[in-house]
């Protein structure tokens, strides 16, 4: 949800990308950002941004996904690399 949030700048553009709800976004978010005591993202009228950390966060979560994206691939193939 960070990645898709970071990636819409809104929480309601992101809400669609994901099938979920604004609230449920927000939520998820405050529990991610209370459990790393961080702020993540920076809410403004117009959106969101990241804030310096946040911006660390969401490049450390894109590699994450696309980790296991790649490891879903690979075990779909029979070949799982570790």
């Amino acid at each position: 949800y960070l990645v898709a949030i970071a990636d819409a700048g809104s929480f309601g553009q992101a809400a669609v990308a994901t099938n979920t709800t604004q609230p449920t976004l927000s939520q998820q978010l405050r529990v991610l950002e209370d459990e790393l005591g961080v702020q993540l993202l920076e809410r403004r009228s117009g959106g969101v941004i990241a804030t310096p950390v946040g911006r660390d966060v969401v490049e450390r979560a894109r590699a994450i996904v696309r980790d296991v994206r790649e490891l879903r691939a690979d075990a779909q193939r029979g070949r799982t690399q570790l």
